[in-house]
């Protein structure tokens, strides 16, 4: 997947990195867009060694910065001794080229960067070629560069034999790209169909379904880990202060402390901006968030911009249809402010402060799912005939029984249930 002007170094060394960036539009919070972008670079196993930026009305066309800025960065590329130039913002392929030529390394926007990010997480098949497919459509507006040491011949019709050697290649990278992505599209189609089937099969077991969802790095995992912790369950996910530290959908079953079951998924962690070719290539996984009962919106409030973290979550939950979920947000790492635990007061039913680092908060998480999974139970008194025995296996998967007896006419139970199997059962019910 690497072409060959990625620079490559043995894994226990870091490429040095220079970044650079455009301020230009108000509406973008520009200081924070290059913290973003360190972190990004680090999470690449990357070390930034220099940043420099400048303020235009908007990006020069062939350069994206001014000539006289891009000499500046070739001399502070050469001064940190820099091997990759990293932008903040995108830019387009004329511009990739015509910085790779004037600063003689390889340059990295911010969409390249993350897709170098996931294709180095990706773990799973299902993420493999997710992360392959957006790779691919993003390298092929991008072939023009990467063939200039091949003679090209200009003019002339429109023969392939009229064509240099750089111009042959570039038509036969394209080919072969085109063919590969549709290849990875009949892939993925079977992969979601399988996903699908899955899905189906875990509906059918009836056990409620919640989602977790949030900006990356906001404790998703960990939140995840300390609900399994305390319900007994040791499969942890893994987990790391690192942006993308996962990328697969992992799932597990909760059971909280008074026996109540549900269904938890992590799902990838979103980013300002996320590239919609990834948007689009991760669709699959990122709608086990759209088939939830319930979704907990991680949240890190000890980030000064966790409500624009939590205005983009939102956003990208509403591009997926799955805005009119049910949601309980959760205020992560509260243990990092600094009032501590209190700092951030709250009475809304929807949200809860936690910190799952020291615990606290947790029981009023587990409090919040508990009532949710709740509100819509029944309270039945039945009386159920011996030859219903698979009923009564029924009860016993998706009820809470308070009350067990085995009567000459039957067995008697009390029990709150969901109210689809409540229709099932109210021919039992007696008063």
């Amino acid at each position: 997947m690497k072409e060959d002007y990625y620079y490559q170094k043995e894994e226990e060394e870091k490429v040095k990195a220079i970044l650079f960036g455009v301020e230009w539009d108000a509406n973008i919070d520009f200081e924070h867009s290059m913290d973003e972008l360190k972190g990004l670079v680090r999470a690449c196993d990357m070390e930034p060694v220099g940043i420099l930026t400048q303020v235009l009305v908007h990006p020069v066309n062939s350069t994206y910065m001014g000539s006289g800025k891009v000499e500046e960065l070739k001399q502070f590329a050469a001064e940190t001794c820099a091997e990759v130039a990293v932008c903040e913002g995108d830019l387009t392929p004329s511009q990739m080229k015509n910085l790779q030529d004037i600063l003689k390394m390889p340059v990295w926007d911010r969409t390249n960067l993350i897709l170098e990010i996931f294709s180095r997480r990706a773990g799973t098949r299902e993420a493999k070629l997710q992360v392959e497919s957006a790779y691919l459509q993003f390298m092929l507006p991008r072939l023009t560069g990467m063939w200039q040491h091949l003679g090209r011949q200009s003019g002339g019709g429109g023969s392939r034999a009229n064509k240099g050697e750089g111009e042959k290649q570039i038509e036969l990278d394209r080919r072969i790209i085109g063919h590969r992505i549709q290849e990875l599209n009949r892939e993925l189609k079977e992969v979601t169909r399988i996903r699908q089937v899955q899905r189906d099969g875990r509906f059918k077991g009836k056990m409620p379904n919640v989602a977790m969802v949030g900006y990356t790095n906001a404790g998703k995992s960990s939140l995840m880990n300390r609900l399994l912790g305390d319900s007994g369950n040791r499969k942890e996910v893994f987990e790391k202060d690192m942006l993308f530290a996962t990328l697969d959908t992992s799932i597990r079953k909760i059971t909280l402390k008074d026996g109540r079951e549900f269904l938890l998924s992590d799902t990838v962690g979103f980013i300002e901006n996320l590239p919609h070719s990834l948007v689009k290539a991760f669709r699959s996984t990122l709608e086990e968030a759209c088939h939830a009962d319930l979704l907990l919106i991680v949240l890190d409030v000890s980030d000064p911009y966790y409500l624009t973290h939590k205005r983009v979550t939102e956003d990208t939950l509403k591009e997926l249809g799955a805005c009119d979920i049910p949601v309980i947000y959760v205020l992560n790492k509260t243990d990092l402010l600094p009032g501590g635990y209190a700092e951030i007061g709250t009475d809304n039913p929807d949200t809860v402060r936690v910190s799952v680092k020291t615990g606290a908060g947790m029981d009023k998480l587990e409090e919040r799912i508990l009532a949710f999974l709740d509100k819509d139970n029944a309270a039945l008194k039945l009386l159920i005939p011996y030859s219903g025995g698979a009923l009564v296996g029924r009860i016993h998967e998706e009820a809470r029984i308070s009350v067990e007896e085995y009567r000459n006419d039957g067995i008697y139970i009390e029990c709150e249930c969901p109210k689809a199997l409540a229709g099932v059962l109210s021919q039992y019910e007696i008063s």
